[in-house]
């Protein structure tokens, strides 16, 4: 997913420095050339590249919530449908 945002920053780096190093480039140039041309078109399509991820975060997240609140509700903990664990440790009692 992200060795087109790499190969993108690392041509408008290659810009840069051209741009730096050209008889009639600045510093100045190329550090606007690399922002603007780089870190800019790169932020904002790995932001919305990103969506799809965060909605189903998002989605999971409430859905995890939801469940939680309804067994706070029914008094029922959110596992209490599984089977029990295997417990290899007996249980201690007390001597009479």
């Amino acid at each position: 997913m992200y060795i087109v945002p790499i190969a993108w920053l690392y041509v408008a780096l290659m810009m840069a420095v051209a741009e730096a190093t050209a008889s009639n480039g600045t510093v100045l140039g190329a550090i606007i050339t690399f922002v603007l041309y780089g870190l800019l078109p790169i932020g904002l399509v790995v932001y919305v590249m990103g969506t799809p991820a965060r909605k189903r975060a998002n989605k999971a997240r409430e859905q995890a919530e939801l469940a939680a609140a309804q067994a706070a509700i029914s008094g029922v903990a959110p596992d209490a449908d599984r089977l029990p664990t295997t417990d290899t440790v007996a249980a201690v009692r007390k001597e009479t």
